[in-house]
Parts: C-alpha cells; sequence; structure tokens
C-alpha cells in the first residue's frame, strides 16, 4: 500500500516508501524517497515477474522460483513462518518440479499461476483468499481447489481478499471475499473455493483482466471492458 518495487533492465529490484517490516527489500526497516536495490536474489538469480501486497512483495526468479519480502504475519512470505523478512526469502517448495509463471499479492495473501496452469497461494485465509476450501492461514504455497474438470489458469489478479483468474478457455474464475459482489457470481457470500463468474455475455471472453481493492474488471475478446464489484 506504501511501497513500490520495481524489476530493472538488469534483473534486480529496486524498492522505494515505507520500510517498515522489511518491505524494501534491503536489509533494513527505514523508509526511502528513492529507488533502492533490494538485497541479492540468490547467486546468479534475477527477477522476471514481481507483485507487492499491503506491505510485502513476491518476485518470481528467473529459475521459477519465488522469493518474497517484508511483512509475514500471516505467512504471506511463504517460507513456512511468520515473521518478518527483510531480504528476499524463497519460499518453500511450489510442487516437486513445479514453478511460477504469473503471479499476484493481495493485502496479506499471494497467489501463483504454476507451470502446469494450476494455482497455488499463500498467507491470510480468513476470507477465504487461498481457495483451498478452507480459512486458515497458510504460510507455504498451497493448491487451491480445482479451477474445473481440463481447466487451467492463464492470468492472475489479486485484490485486497480475492483474487480472480482467466482460465484457459476465456471464462473467469474468482474466490476469497465476495462481500461487495467481487465474485462476479451474483451473489455477495465468501468463496473458499475457486467459483466461476456468471456470463460475461453471449460469445464473450476475457484476455486481460485486474483487480483493485474491492472489485476486478477485465478486458474481453471485443474490446470491451466488463467489472464488478465495490
Amino acid at each position: 500500500i506504501t511501497h513500490t518495487c520495481v524489476i530493472l533492465d538488469d534483473g534486480n529490484v529496486s524498492c522505494w516508501g515505507n520500510g517498515a517490516s522489511g518491505r524494501l527489500g534491503n536489509g533494513g526497516t527505514s523508509n526511502a524517497n528513492t529507488p533502492t536495490l533490494t538485497s541479492s536474489l540468490g547467486i546468479g538469480r534475477t527477477a522476471v515477474a514481481i507483485s507487492s501486497g499491503g506491505s510485502h512483495t513476491c518476485a518470481i526468479l528467473d529459475d521459477g522460483s519465488v522469493s518474497c519480502w517484508g511483512s509475514g504475519g500471516s505467512g504471506q512470505l511463504g517460507n513456512g513462518g511468520t515473521s518478518n523478512a527483510d531480504t528476499p526469502t524463497l519460499t518453500s517448495s511450489l510442487g516437486t518440479g513445479r514453478t511460477a509463471v504469473a503471479i499476484s499479492s493481495g493485502i496479506y495473501h499471494t497467489c501463483a499461476i504454476l507451470d502446469d496452469g494450476s494455482v497455488s497461494c499463500w498467507g491470510r485465509g480468513d476470507s477465504g483468499q487461498l481457495g483451498n476450501g478452507g480459512t486458515s492461514d497458510a504460510t507455504t504455497p498451497t493448491s487451491t481447489s480445482s479451477l474445473g474438470i481440463g481447466r487451467t489458469a492463464v492470468a492472475i489478479s489479486s485484490g485486497s481478499g480475492h483474487t480472480c483468474a482467466i482460465l484457459d478457455d476465456g471464462s473467469v474464475s474468482c474466490w476469497g471475499d465476495g462481500s461487495y459482489g467481487q465474485m462476479g457470481n451474483g451473489v455477495t457470500s465468501f468463496a473458499t473455493r475457486p467459483t466461476s463468474t456468471s456470463s460475461l455475455g453471449i460469445g464473450r471472453t476475457a484476455v486481460a483482466i485486474s483487480s483493485g481493492f474491492y472489485h476486478t474488471c477485465a478486458i474481453l475478446d471485443d474490446g470491451s471492458v466488463s467489472c464488478w464489484g465495490r
């Protein structure tokens, strides 16, 4: 919320803003009003994708692993603990042979699309935002429930306490906090498992997606935009 991180052209990461909880990843907790390099991502490692949550950041590295830093109180660093980390810290395993290909962070959770099209989430789960059928926090990457028979995720975006994913057939599935209709399925209940939105329109599919705090918008295949939530 109060910090920003970017991937540089050499694959390093630079952050600035509020440094509390180690969210700048540079080994300290002081604020920085200019871009400041994080500590090492690992010998020879570079970042290829990045997403910041409320007070943490996670990055996919060039080998498909994920490294996070900042606040860890809800398990949002994915490393098995709940302590803060002021330097980039690898998550626990994403699964045997699995790598991450896309990532998005909510306020206290993060979800990643894996190389097999499945989704894994970690962090706070009180609103069902991990999509695994429960409401407990998870300190390590945890697979969501099924996205549907034969379905895989191709794009993902997390809001405050919800996540929505575009599936391989162009439909959209969401899970987590639905208090303001952010599941897009016509109700205002939480969903602890991936849940299909209502129709995007006759013959319409989603091609890009982005979530705000309590809403989500998608670009459809005809160039129109569809939104739901608060």
